[in-house]
This record gives C-alpha cells, structure tokens and sequence, in this order.
C-alpha cells in the first residue's frame, strides 16, 4: 500500500518533469519524437529487407521443387511407357513427396510474401507519415516563431505609446521639456544681445562725425581744403532763435513836431 503510494507519486512527478520539458521547448520534443520514428523505421527496413531475403529463398525452393516435380513426372512416364513398372513406381513414389514438400513451399511462399506486402505498405505509409511530420515540423517551427515575432512587436507597439501614463511617455515629457528650456536660453540670448545695440551705433556714428571733422581740420591745416564759412542765418539757426526787437509804434504830433 506504501510502496504503491510512492511508485503512484513518483509517477506523478515524472509526469510533471515531462510536461516541463514538453512545453519548454515543443518543436525540439517534436523534432525528438521525429528522429526516434525514423530510427524505428530504419530497423523497420532492416528487417524487412531480411524477410524478403527469406522470401526469395522460399521463392527458389518453390521453384527447385517445381522443376524437379516436371522432372520425375517426366521419368516415371517413360520407364511406364518402356514397361518398367517397377522403376516407374519408385519415381511416381518420389513425384509424390516431391508434390508434397512442392505444395508445402507453395503455401509457405504465399504467406511469407503476403506478410511481406503487409509490411512493405506499412513502412511505406509510415515513411510517407514522416515525410508530413517533418513538413509539420518546419511549418510549426516557422508559424512558432512568426507568432513569437508577433507578439513582441505588439507588445513593443504598446510600450512605444507615446501616452502619458507609459515610461515613453513621460521620457518624452523630461525631452520636450528639455527642448523648450534649451530653446527659452536660446531666445533669452538673442534678447539680451540687441540690449545697447542703439547706444553702440550712436557712439560709433558720433565717432565717424568726429573723424570726418578731424580729417577736415587736417586738410585745412595742410592748405589742402579751405576753411569753411558759416552763413549767419545758419548760425542764428544753430545758436537758437533770437529775441525778436519790439515792434515800433508809430511817431505822436509833439514826436513829429
């Protein structure tokens, strides 16, 4: 009762390893399942090749019994038909077992060649079953893998969506961030770098007035350029506005006389 007990769960752990190993890896157990038939086969073969070589031999005694059967008809006709009964009767008495053993070769052939024939279509559907299984095997390995294949791209399609919620979502989140702060320093620097760009042109402007006048200076110096005279319009106009002189009333009669 123990030990059926033991066997019973040792057995079922065997069980459980097996189904391990034929989940673990199926087209290899398939693959394995494949060999070990072919190797059947192969034994199959060898052995039916050693049944026919039986056959044929009962297949030469058949015939051998045949010809000899032919030949004692033949002898024991002739010494009938010299009158030698005597001698005839001791061939027809060999013709006799001569047909018995015939007739058991006979027999023995038939049913040696029909178990032959049994056979030959056994192994012949069984090679053609492992042709199928083989073609199943490619095909399986082929659909496994493609599956396989199938899946990760879904499951890599779902984790490249870009929403919020997924790791690349919030990835690019932290990017565009990134982008945008890079791209806010880039503008803050562009801003900040026309700051006292018109105080700059002015100085240089009032700089070039200023060389244009030395330059001008120099040539009058160097008698190359006459000194230039300011029209006193222009001057009251650079100097400002004038104070206008009162207006002049007209003379009385005690002015006039």
């Amino acid at each position: 009762m123990i030990f059926g007990k033991f066997f019973g769960a040792m057995r079922a752990q065997m069980n459980k390893l097996a189904n391990f190993f034929w989940e673990a890896d199926p087209i290899a157990q398939m693959q394995y399942e494949y060999d070990m038939a072919v190797e059947q086969l192969k034994e199959g073969r060898v052995g039916l090749e050693q049944y026919r070589g039986l056959v044929e031999r009962v297949g030469r005694q058949v015939k051998d019994g045949e010809a000899n059967t032919a030949k004692l008809t033949a002898q024991a006709k002739a010494y009938l038909k010299s009158g030698d009964r005597e001698t005839a009767a001791s061939f027809a008495l060999r013709l006799t077992k001569a047909k018995a053993t015939l007739a058991e070769n006979q027999a023995q052939l038939a049913m040696h060649e029909g178990a032959y024939q049994n056979n030959l279509k056994k192994i012949q559907f069984a090679n053609k079953k492992l042709v199928d299984v083989k073609d199943k095997i490619s095909k399986y390995d082929a659909d496994l893998k493609m599956s396989s294949a199938e899946a990760e791209v879904a499951k890599l399609t779902q984790s490249f969506n870009m929403d919020v919620t997924t790791d690349f979502g919030q990835l690019e989140s932290i990017i565009q961030g990134k982008i945008d702060a890079n791209r806010g320093k880039a503008r803050v620097a562009s801003d900040l770098s026309a700051e006292g760009i018109d105080h700059i042109a002015a100085e240089e402007k009032m700089e070039q007035s200023m060389a244009d006048d030395a330059l001008k200076d120099l040539e009058v110096e160097l008698g190359m350029r006459a000194p230039e005279t300011t029209p006193v319009a222009q001057a009251n106009k650079d100097l400002g506005p004038a104070e206008e002189a009162p207006a002049k009333q007209p003379a009385t009669e005690t002015e006039k006389a």
